[in-house]
């Protein structure tokens, strides 16, 4: 029993002991049954529950103060750091980094500036519009603008020309139909349909050239449309072709549906159906395509759900004013600076004919703009609106043009699309060179041009058409030599200058063919 209790003694009296919270640390150990007491000839406290209690306390403020120093401790080195950092930034404030405006700082941010730009931009023309309001007072006249379309109110000669322009298109479709269930041969359709092509571009151009009535925008308007019909049709007996050869290398037949059947309604949307050749040979689906705003044919067109009318509403309003802004801006600024030009251009007085060009390039970039957001944004849009048409990309981001070839695939996508799938393609697959294909839609683009503006003039002087073959050296120079910034300013650089010297060119002779036997 001795040596149980010589074991648990120890046990029992390390169990009870506690640290005294005394100050300083030199507390010692004390025991619960108080012999340490009692050996010394003390007497125990009178109340031991107060004893334990202050005992608790005094345990409890010292730990808050071991607390409150071990987070001095660690606050310490912190303020130290904050020290040191605010006296070394106090002794060097200068660090390696680039300016702002530099290439190499990589700031992009350069909203500011382009609304400073946009400002002195308004202020500018502003200008310049009361310099022309005081020199020349009002010159808008909506009433002339009717002549411009028509020399006599009770004869239309351009709308006949357009009206007529039906024949085209109902003889292309039943050229496609005896395709189709193999009436005429393959041969004999390409001729019919070269024939149709051909006459779509001789017969307006015939027109313009022996009716004297037809005024000069008359003109460009009925050339316009004839020059689109063309686009279409050339894309509509295409893409049959490729229809019917895929049909015969099935070697199968395929069940004939309709083209634009009764339309079942679901929620208000209209539900379009699938389309298979030579279900599409349908006079309905082929004037959908006709006023559709693309010039790429195919059976079955993407289309939109509902018609958004508060859209169509904003379109429509966006069109009757951006027109009425267009035809204000060339009667009241356009035209007296084209007629000043005149007589620098006569006497070839280089340094007169400079400033005028320059003067002129104001107000002619400025409708220019304003023409692209009226007929790519807003009329495209309306018609697009209007018949569901769902493809709406009728242009890119032209305006971030580094390159000369990336403006012209850019700025027009219909017709980008159209040279892409019918010229562009078919010659790399016959195994032309990329640089040579190229040439040739330039070369395309430039006859078109020339046509929509010589026929209509009834003079043939290749000012548009030089101008647009002259891209291809420009192309190449900017895409070789100019990058970046750069190259977006010879871009734009050549539309604000090189239209200007088309226009003036054009008027020049115009003006010298018409009314130089007069002065």
């Amino acid at each position: 029993m001795s040596d149980k209790t010589e074991i648990r003694g120890p046990v029992t009296r390390r169990r009870r002991t506690t640290i005294s919270g005394g100050g300083g640390g030199t507390g010692g150990v004390k025991q619960a049954n108080g012999s340490k007491r009692e050996d010394a000839g003390e007497k125990p406290p009178p109340y031991p529950s107060k004893a334990k209690t202050e005992e608790v306390s005094s345990h409890a403020s010292n730990n808050g103060k071991v607390g409150k120093a071990k987070g001095q401790l660690a606050d310490s080195p912190r303020k130290q750091r904050s020290v040191v950092e605010d006296i070394n930034q106090r002794l060097s404030c200068h660090v390696l980094q680039e300016s702002l405006l530099s290439s190499d700082s990589g700031y992009s941010n350069y909203r500011g500036i382009l609304n400073w730009c946009v400002v002195m931009l308004v202020l500018s023309n502003a200008r310049l519009f009361l310099e022309n309001i005081i020199k020349y007072g009002i010159l808008v006249d909506p009433i002339q603008v009717v002549s411009l379309f028509l020399k006599d109110p009770y004869s239309w000669p351009s709308a006949c020309i357009i009206i007529v322009s039906n024949v085209f298109i109902l003889a292309a479709l039943y050229t496609e139909r005896r395709l189709a269930v193999g009436t005429i041969s393959e041969s004999t359709g390409l001729i019919l349909h070269v024939f149709t092509l051909t006459s779509l571009l001789i017969f307006p151009s015939a027109s313009v050239l022996t009716v004297d009535s037809i005024t000069p925008v008359g003109g460009v308007l009925s050339l316009g449309v004839y020059s689109v019909l063309f686009l279409k049709l050339y894309s509509y007996q295409d893409t049959n072709r490729w229809c019917r050869e895929i049909r015969h290398a099935k070697a199968k037949r395929l069940t004939r549906s309709y083209s634009c059947p009764n339309v079942a309604q679901s929620n208000g949307s209209a539900v379009h159906c699938h389309v298979s050749y030579p279900g599409n040979l349908t006079h309905r689906d082929m004037y959908y395509f006709v006023f559709a705003p693309t010039l790429c044919y195919q059976l079955n067109f993407p289309r939109s759900p509902r018609i958004r009318k508060r859209f169509l509403i904003r379109r429509l309003f966006e069109m009757l004013f951006f027109m009425q802004l267009l035809v204000g801006l060339i009667q009241q600024w356009m035209v007296p600076t084209i007629q000043n030009s005149m007589k620098p251009f006569q006497e070839m007085d280089f340094s007169r004919m400079v400033e005028r060009l320059l003067k002129l390039a104001v107000p002619n970039h400025l409708i220019w703009l304003i023409f692209f957001y009226w007929f790519f944004h807003s009329s495209m849009n309306f018609v697009a609106e209007l018949l569901q048409f769902g493809d709406r990309e009728f242009y890119r981001d032209w305006w971030n043009s580094e390159t000369v070839t990336y403006f012209w695939a850019n700025w027009n996508i219909p017709v980008h699309k159209w040279c892409l799938r019918h010229f562009y393609k078919p010659m790399l697959k016959r195994g032309t060179n990329k640089f040579l294909a190229q040439t040739a839609v330039f070369l395309l683009s430039a006859f078109f041009h020339e046509y929509l503006v010589s026929v209509p003039l009834k003079m043939f002087r290749l000012w548009a058409f030089m101008g647009m073959m002259a891209q291809v050296p420009l192309a190449w120079f900017v895409g070789r030599f100019l990058n970046g910034n750069y190259g977006n300013a010879a871009v734009w650089m050549s539309l604000i200058i090189g239209q200007p010297v088309a226009v003036l060119m054009y008027v020049h002779d115009y003006y010298v063919i018409h009314y130089g036997e007069a002065t």
